[in-house]
Order: C-alpha cells, then sequence, then structure tokens
C-alpha cells in the first residue's frame, strides 16, 4: 500500500464518520424556542375572534408559522455557525460541529420554508404569509447576518422579529392588522431585551470570545444590568396596556401584576444582590414569564372576570 494510502486510511481511523439522524435536523429548528412563538401567535388568534378559531386556520396558520419560524433558526445555526464553535452553550450543535454539512442545513431551510409559505398561501390569507416571511429576513438574515455582528443593540432592534408571531396569529384569523395585535408585540418587544441581556452576562465570556458585540461587552456587565431594570419597568407598565384598553379583564391584570412583579424583583436583584447563578435564574424565569403571561391572556379571554 503507498504512503498516500496509508495516510488516507490513517486519517479516516482518527475520525470516525458521524452518523446524522432526524434528531440532529430537530435540533436545527430550536423546537422549544419556536413552541414559545407558537404560543404566542396561537393566544393572537384565540384573541382575534369572539368565538373558536376555524379548525383550517388553527391548523395551517400554526403549521405554516411553525415551519418558517423553524427555517429562520436553520438559517441561524448556518451563519452563526463558526461563532457557535467557540461557544460553550452552542459548540455541540449539529452544523458547528461538522454533523451536518452547510449545503444540507440550507435544503432543509429553504424546503421548510416553500411548505410554510404555500400552507400560509393557499389555506390562511397572503397576508399572514407575507408578514412571516418577512419576520424570517428580519431575524435570520438583517439580525443574524448583520446586526448582531455590527451594534450591542442587537437584540433590540433585532427583536422585533421574535415579536411577531402574535400579530401573524391574529391577521390569520381576520385578515388584518389590529392596535390589539400590535400591543401583543409590543409585550414580546418589551420582553426581549432583559430576557436575552441576562443570557448575555451568564455568557459574557464566550460573546467576548467570539467577538460578538453584546451589550455587557461593549458597555459592561453593571451597565447591562441597569438596562435590564429600565426595559423591565418599561415591560410592566406595557403590559398593563391590555387591561386598560378594555382588551382583557381582571383576571389578566392580577396575573400579569404578579408575574411583572417578580420579574421586577429578579432584576433589581440581578443588579444590587447578585449570586453566582442569578443571572441564568433571571434568564429562566423571564421564559416561565412570557409563556404564563400569555397563558393567562388566553384563560382571561375565554374565562372574564
Amino acid at each position: 500500500m503507498s504512503k498516500s494510502a496509508l495516510a488516507i486510511t490513517a486519517k479516516k481511523i482518527a475520525i470516525p464518520h458521524q452518523r446524522v439522524s432526524w434528531r440532529d435536523y430537530y435540533e436545527l429548528t430550536k423546537p422549544r424556542v419556536v413552541m414559545l412563538l407558537l404560543l404566542t401567535a396561537l393566544v393572537g388568534m384565540c384573541l382575534a375572534t369572539t368565538s373558536w378559531v376555524d379548525p383550517q386556520i388553527l391548523v395551517a396558520g400554526m403549521l405554516g408559522i411553525g415551519l418558517l419560524s423553524s427555517s429562520a433558526a436553520v438559517i441561524n445555526h448556518v451563519v452563526d455557525h463558526k461563532i457557535d464553535s467557540l461557544m460553550a452553550r452552542t459548540f455541540n450543535r449539529p452544523v458547528a460541529k461538522g454533523k451536518i454539512s452547510v449545503q444540507s442545513a440550507l435544503g432543509f431551510a429553504l424546503v421548510l420554508a416553500i411548505i410554510g409559505f404555500a400552507a400560509l398561501a393557499v389555506f390562511v390569507n397572503m397576508l399572514t404569509a407575507w408578514l412571516t416571511l418577512l419576520g424570517l429576513v428580519g431575524y435570520a438574515f438583517i439580525y443574524t447576518m448583520y446586526l448582531k455582528r455590527a451594534t450591542p443593540q442587537n437584540i433590540v432592534i433585532g427583536g422585533l422579529a421574535g415579536a411577531i408571531p402574535p400579530l401573524l396569529g391574529w391577521t390569520a384569523v381576520t385578515g388584518e392588522i389590529h392596535a390589539y395585535a400590535l400591543l401583543l408585540v409590543l409585550i414580546v418587544f418589551t420582553w426581549t431585551p432583559p430576557h436575552f441581556w441576562a443570557l448575555a452576562i451568564h455568557r459574557e465570556k464566550d460573546y467576548a470570545k467570539a467577538k460578538i458585540p453584546m451589550l455587557p461587552n461593549t458597555h459592561g456587565i453593571e451597565f447591562t444590568k441597569t438596562c435590564i431594570i429600565l426595559y423591565t419597568v418599561l415591560m410592566c407598565l406595557i403590559c398593563v396596556l391590555p387591561y386598560l384598553t378594555g382588551m382583557s379583564g381582571g383576571l389578566y391584570l392580577a396575573g400579569s401584576t404578579v408575574l411583572n412583579g417578580y420579574f421586577l424583583y429578579m432584576a433589581l436583584k440581578l443588579k444590587f444582590k447578585p449570586e453566582p447563578g442569578t443571572a441564568m435564574e433571571t434568564f429562566r424565569f423571564s421564559i416561565i414569564h412570557l409563556m404564563v403571561l400569555f397563558v393567562v391572556l388566553l384563560v382571561d379571554h375565554y374565562i372574564p372576570y
């Protein structure tokens, strides 16, 4: 056997073949994030009508929004695969790890996007289809490719793409944009910075290593903690508006007050009496906060108090 053949054989032995499973492709879609987005979309659908949502709109709408959101997540994996490989939180992702090639991931994203857009266009309405596609472009391209690497305000500006699902749910049912739907978007929009900055504080060294200009790296951790408090206060004020505008009732007001009060407590604790795990604890609670807040909105809608 020639030396070159021996070298190739040795290389094959040294780097074992990594088998790709459906779970790897499933992971590319960021299922937990997409599920949270779909919850807010579902609430948008339900709040848009005084009766039950039409089954066709419900199924096709959730499918289309979910698939396009998943496509955006896959593109995010592809664009960020080099910086993902440098960060402890993300180095094991399928594209960053080399288990799925860039070409395969992009092909998967394209298929998801086509099916999702078609489902919305054919079975829901074109307004929802185009708005959902716009959300994909905003997250996968404008935020991931440009804003994330360009400014420490990346999550504030780019957060609008992640805040759009309640509007998509509303337009799926009504075919029009309403002020109430935009109010739901505003809640998620103001929730996003304190949610993500808490994680950025916890992973500050990772972002510095990957040279991503997150707020803790560019302006310092203490400044970021102050911004978390300010945005949390803003979010608390915005969350009162559904009650003040007559969109929701007393049950929502009571539930949101408790949730927002604890979120503000966590933000203040992070700033003034932090412990080693406070930033991550704040991040985790923020996810619970948004989930329960939208569930309370849903319950209040069907069980007026």
